[in-house]
């Protein structure tokens, strides 16, 4: 059992671009599904999907550019279970020079640094990729 769910999601997420492969499953929430969501609208992710019916599990696509390298190229646990980190919008900067992104769960959902910015939206500072 997993107590940090979206920590497990993104370093699975992170070792299977580190060795190449297309697919990743990982147990079903409505908050890791809104996180892959918003994570392949940054490209970092090629297709999104939910299989089975009992249990469901999230499926997800890795990107891969031309060349075969993963779009995904690391990532940061920022917020964890035993230390949350709330940051205001003002905070929300920037990752590696505007190549990455800092994901934040706001009351308005999931969003990037550069949307919680743009609506003047702080939340909790989950994690950085790029």
């Amino acid at each position: 059992m997993v107590n940090d769910r979206v920590g497990d999601f993104i370093i699975r997420l992170q070792n299977a671009a580190r060795v190449g492969k297309r697919t990743v499953t990982a147990p079903y929430s409505a908050h890791l599904a809104a996180i892959a969501a918003k994570l392949r609208a940054l490209g970092f992710l090629a297709d999104v999907g939910v299989e089975g019916d009992a249990k469901k599990k999230l499926a997800v696509a890795l990107a891969y550019d031309a060349a075969g390298r993963a779009r995904l190229r690391g990532v940061k646990r920022m917020s964890k279970p035993g230390r949350r980190l709330y940051a205001p919008a003002a905070a929300a900067h920037r990752v590696k020079g505007g190549t990455g992104a800092r994901i934040l769960s706001t009351s308005g959902g999931i969003l990037t640094d550069a949307e919680a910015r743009k609506n003047r939206v702080g939340g909790e500072d989950l994690f950085e990729i790029w």
